[in-house]
């Protein structure tokens, strides 16, 4: 028994790295979700707002996606970013985000988090101590010789619709601003600075290991060539009795009935650990939200990141299980400081959401997010977009507020009569339906708990 509760240990703690890495070889070879097959050092671009029931999206992110898989191992890339918008405040949202193979968020390049101009950044693999080519904006340091970097485009261009606009609100399914989208993602570009051999792909698990024990091998190989940081490689040295630390030809192949016993009965309970912990409580009432799902990163602070206790989960175990749950239910996900998404099942009442009925929300002001906002319905069917969704960048422009600041927003079926109302108007599908409004560059008051969310209220 003590040999299962290990293997289970081990499924939880490794669990992110095999996730991350089954996703970025994925990726390469057939693509994933809206993204095109897409080898090491290049960027696939999603033409839409990628589906909420899409693995790797956290639910209600509303932005459209640059993802590049950067392999390091033949020495640094210079990436260039080009600039939002001129550098207006207003600007366009975005951001790149920097994912080592553990799933730790290590940087940030945006406008949160650093001057919006465009430049290179040289990317440089571990342990690396060449010269830095002159003018590049930064050096950015991969934990891991792979790391994953996400962009992220806001997909509309803010604000809402006028009253004539026949269209209603944003649409997801619609026009969404391709231009300024397209324009910004067609000057992202990675190059090599150095001569050197790269992957071409990951390193492979033995083919001769039955398929109920791929996990661990897959586990073995990958921590090999993808350590972690060195307190981690200290908690980790517990699973030298399962063969997870061996080298060379794996014990897995030949493995004895009562390892594979030990193992394949500790992966179902470490399974078993991280759905019960990413199960959300469907039927709570209220808004939820879990602006510190990935504080689990204890080791790696780039630039754009936030270094401090409140960005942490104090206790190093507890980090692998919230890191687990976080692989599993929103892989690739932001640090809170960058953007929350708070979602709601039920109004007021504790009733569900639905679309046979009429509801309103009333902001008292304009909800503390620097780089804007939108509010959105998805359906119960997978949790796909509903439709439409309404939202403002920092400008702050289309949407009408009342005299006092404050802002009323009617969820229905059909389009109000009122022109004032139809502007602040966002459509609902016929049946059982989720809100989520997402935050970028969420205020205090939203990540120390004092806001107030609106309250989803009927119309009866």
């Amino acid at each position: 028994m003590e040999l299962v509760a290990l293997a289970a240990e081990s499924y939880v703690y490794g669990y992110p790295l095999v996730r991350d890495l089954s996703v970025v070889e994925g990726a390469m070879y057939t693509g994933f979700g809206p993204l095109p097959p897409t080898p090491f050092n290049h960027f696939a671009h999603a033409d839409r707002p990628v589906p909420a029931d899409t693995p790797f999206v956290s639910v209600g992110d509303d932005t459209v996606r640059s993802v590049a898989h950067l392999d390091l191992s033949g020495g640094p890339v210079l990436l260039h970013v080009p600039d939002s918008d001129g550098g207006r405040p207003d600007g366009a949202y975005r951001v790149l985000q920097f994912v080592d193979a553990w799933t730790n968020n290590f940087a940030y390049v945006g406008r949160r988090a650093t001057a919006v101009r465009a430049g290179d950044w040289l990317v440089v693999p571990p342990g690396w101590a060449g010269r830095v080519p002159d003018g590049v904006l930064g050096v950015i340091d991969a934990p891991t010789s792979v790391v994953t970097v996400i962009g992220r485009s806001a997909c509309d261009a803010g604000g809402g619709h006028g009253p004539d606009d026949p269209g209603g609100p944003y649409d997801p399914g619609g026009p969404y601003d391709p231009e300024r989208v397209r324009a910004f993602r067609e000057q992202l570009t990675v190059t090599y600075v150095e001569p050197g051999t790269h992957r071409t792909g990951l390193p492979a698990p033995d083919p001769d290991v039955p398929e109920a024990l791929r996990f661990f091998e897959q586990l073995r190989v990958w921590m090999a060539d993808f350590p972690p940081s060195a307190p981690d490689q200290a908690y980790q040295d517990r699973f030298q009795r399962l063969g997870l630390l061996e080298e060379g030809p794996s014990p897995y192949v030949h493995a004895d009935a009562a390892l594979v016993g030990a193992l394949t009965e500790g992966l179902a309970r470490g399974r078993a650990r991280v759905e019960e912990a990413s199960r959300a409580d469907a039927e709570r009432g209220g808004w939820v939200m879990e602006p510190h799902l990935f504080d689990y990163n204890l080791d790696h602070y780039g630039v754009g990141t936030i270094d401090s206790p409140q960005w942490r989960i104090a206790d190093r175990e507890a980090s692998y299980r919230t890191r687990a749950v976080a692989a599993r239910s929103a892989l690739w996900g932001v640090h809170g400081y960058e953007a929350v998404y708070a979602h709601t099942l039920c109004d007021a009442g504790g009733e569900r959401l639905n679309g046979a009925r009429s509801y309103v929300l009333r902001f008292e002001g304009r909800p503390p997010a620097g780089a804007g906002w939108s509010l959105a319905v998805y359906d119960m069917a997978g949790y796909g977009p509903a439709g439409q969704r309404i939202g403002e960048n920092p400008a702050g422009r289309g949407l009408a507020y009342a005299e006092d600041g404050s802002l009323t927003v009617r969820v229905q079926r059909e389009r109000p009569d009122d022109p004032v109302e139809a502007v602040n108007w966002l459509s609902v599908p016929g049946g059982d339906f989720r809100a989520v409004l997402g935050l970028r560059a969420p205020g205090a008051g939203i990540l120390d708990g004092t806001y107030e969310f609106p309250a989803v209220e009927r119309v009866r």
